[in-house]
């Protein structure tokens, strides 16, 4: 009897977008046709962001035209979150100074508030969120309001973005520039908390969704938060060894190398009780600091074993802390 593939153990897949499913305009490969089969197998398909640049139905038509599949509903925002966070704390009609583009401005227009641009016309609060044509003289407005003690909510605060080039700065960039001039921290709305991921899978009706990410800081962690399964994906900005030494609260349910491995089996780890795990064909086991794996670095399977055998050993560990590594290829 053949092994059941990875995503039949899950009624939905809740995907982050950037460096999982495209890298700046174009689709990662095997993203699309992997993300397409999930209607013929019954999983529902979410898609969670911290992009503020774009409305929802703005990134769902580029999926479409990538040929993803996407509805507008199923794209669910750090602007979106970011609105919600703010109407749940002021008045209705109360005035928020826009750090961000038109998706941002239209979202917090959406919850009842009134965008505005300038410190002039008053604002009580500030909502920051990533757009690429933000300035100094956007991050100087911000700056003026929040150092005058309005509440300040910023959408995310991703460091990077993966683009077809490399990576780029994120709006945790643009939001510690503000944060450096006033002394301030904002509240922050999107990945990595949890009502994100919790309202897309409401929006699914999900009980058992898995949440895939290239990210450990946002997207795992927001999926852990949560309460779901979160699979780390090779495709963006962590690597296997940011992974392995990743620290308790962002170490992912499972490791792949892109969307395609979702339709593979996922092998079993064993522990066989002197401290070794194992993997497929590989295994692993600590020596103090260090880990010795037996197996090929171009296996994942190796770092998967890697991986059980190091968290085993620090299984409560609240910075990254990576292990020296002997490899013994068999």
């Amino acid at each position: 009897m053949a092994e059941a593939e990875l995503i039949s153990r899950f009624d939905a897949l809740l995907a982050d977008l950037d460096g999982v499913v495209y890298a700046g305009p174009q689709a990662i490969p095997g993203a699309v046709e992997s993300l397409q089969r999930l209607n013929g197998i019954g999983v529902g398909l979410g898609y969670v962001t911290n992009n503020a640049s774009r409305s929802p139905a703005e990134v769902a038509q580029h999926l479409r035209e990538l040929g993803a599949p996407a509805e507008d509903q199923q794209v669910v925002s750090s602007s979106q979150a970011a609105a919600e966070l703010l109407a749940s704390m002021l008045p209705a009609g109360a005035r928020v100074l826009i750090t961000g583009g038109e998706a941002l401005a239209r979202e917090i227009e959406l919850a009842g508030l009134v965008p505005v641009r300038s410190e002039a016309e008053d604002p009580v609060a500030v909502v920051q969120g990533f757009h690429p044509d933000l300035g100094w003289k956007d991050l100087a407005e911000a700056a003026y309001v929040v150092a005058a003690g309005a509440l300040w909510v910023a959408t995310n605060t991703d460091m990077s973005i993966p683009q077809a080039r490399g990576m780029a700065p994120g709006n945790g960039t643009l939001v510690a520039a503000v944060a450096a001039a006033t002394g301030r921290r904002p509240l922050v709305a999107g990945k990595p908390e949890a009502p994100l991921f919790h309202a897309a899978a409401k929006r699914l009706a999900a009980d058992r969704p898995l949440v895939v990410g290239d990210r450990l800081d946002t997207d795992i962690l927001g999926g852990n938060n949560a309460g779901f399964a979160t699979v780390a994906v090779l495709t963006g900005v962590d690597t296997r060894e940011s992974i392995l030494a990743a620290r308790t609260l962002e170490r992912p349910s499972f490791l792949i190398n892109d969307l395609t491995d979702l339709y593979r089996p996922y092998p079993a780890i064993e522990h066989d009780g002197d401290g070794r795990y194992r993997c497929g064909g590989a295994s692993a086991e600590r020596l103090g600091t260090s880990l010795r794996v037996s197996g090929n670095p171009a296996d994942l399977d190796s770092w998967r074993a890697a991986c059980a055998a190091w968290w085993a050993a620090n299984p409560e560990t609240p910075t990254a802390k990576a292990p020296s590594l002997e490899w013994l290829d068999h």
